[in-house]
């Protein structure tokens, strides 16, 4: 098959698209047949040299993608079930997405609804599983419909999804971005208001800023996750999965002793069949509602991962890059 390639000599990583047989790691293993697969910014963490995260020499990239179960002993994924495969150490630890077929061991297999296909599946991909299992967090703390809702990173691909998701269910969403050039997009996608990154807190020289948001979801992680703790509403919560702007949090405890806000951090290598069920469930139910294609930033070949991998590293992605095994 042909597969995007990582290999380490020493500290330094080369890749590239090559012909590689892959193999099942634990005979209980189930072979997919990939149609697509996306890149994410955890992808260019592992391509990156040195990289932190990877922990083997020589894998295939892709840490999600989404086909047909080609070989299966499993009673729940027979031949023929159209499947995501995400999480755990896929595209990290062992062979991803990034190649025509996958071996993955049942946990990392979701089953996809009837409503979502599998393009569509690798257009939500980690992404926007993410997201949905962020709203659903959020949810589950009874996020409340009148108030605002803050998105950061929100041209993002998990960000940008959080926007849609949250509007589709009829909330209030303010949208922070960098890009103040993509304003238009984000209003597209449902934002009702767009700030910027410096918009998020009003008094920054306050141990507590006023109460603004209702909930959160952020993004970005650093200090503008410092800043949204100050500026939630009393009882409120962020969901939080991003670190781009760092991993280091430097906060007070007065928001949570005094305000009761929550910080959930929200995780999607290591979700459980339930959370993974849940969130691809609501995924197919607001699928015939929403039109997943201009989340699409782009569409790439095996052979365009390389350049793509870059533009994620810059951050310059508005939404997710595709790619394509099925016809390319």
């Amino acid at each position: 098959m042909r597969a995007f390639i990582i290999e380490e000599t020493g500290d330094v990583a080369t890749w590239g698209v090559r012909e590689y047989e892959s193999a099942a790691t634990q005979p209980s293993d189930v072979l997919v047949k990939v149609e697509f697969s996306g890149v994410n910014f955890k992808d260019a963490m592992v391509a990156a040299s040195p990289s932190r995260i990877r922990r083997s020499s020589r894998l295939v990239g892709g840490v999600d993608a989404a086909g047909i179960v080609m070989e299966s002993a499993d009673p729940v994924f027979r031949v023929g079930t159209r499947v995501a495969v995400h999480g755990g150490d896929l595209g990290v630890g062992r062979d991803g997405g990034f190649g025509d077929f996958v071996y993955a061991p049942t946990a990392y297999l979701s089953a996809l609804p009837d409503t979502i296909s599998t393009r569509s599946a690798m257009i939500i991909g980690t992404a926007g599983f993410t997201a949905m299992a962020s709203v659903l967090a959020l949810e589950h703390r009874e996020l409340d419909r009148d108030g605002e809702i803050l998105v950061t990173g929100a041209t993002g691909g998990v960000g940008s999804f959080a926007v849609t998701l949250l509007a589709a269910r009829g909330y209030r969403v303010v949208a922070s971005t960098g890009a103040v050039s993509q304003a238009a997009w984000l209003r597209e996608r449902g934002a009702e208001r767009i700030i910027s990154r410096t918009e998020i807190s009003e008094r920054p020289d306050r141990v507590l800023d006023a109460e603004r948001w209702a909930g959160a979801i952020d993004c970005i992680g650093g200090d503008t996750l410092h800043q949204i703790l100050r500026s939630l509403r009393y009882g409120a919560s962020v969901a939080a999965s991003g670190l781009v702007a760092g991993s280091q949090l430097t906060t007070t405890v007065y928001p949570f002793i005094t305000r009761a806000v929550n910080l959930l951090g929200i995780d999607a290598v290591q979700a459980t069949s339930k959370t993974r069920d849940e969130v691809w469930s609501t995924l197919g139910t607001l699928a015939p509602t929403l039109n997943f294609e201009p989340l699409t930033d782009r569409v790439v070949s095996l052979d365009g991962i390389e350049a793509a991998l870059e533009v994620v590293r810059s951050g310059a992605t508005r939404g997710r890059i595709l790619v394509d095994l099925a016809t390319i």
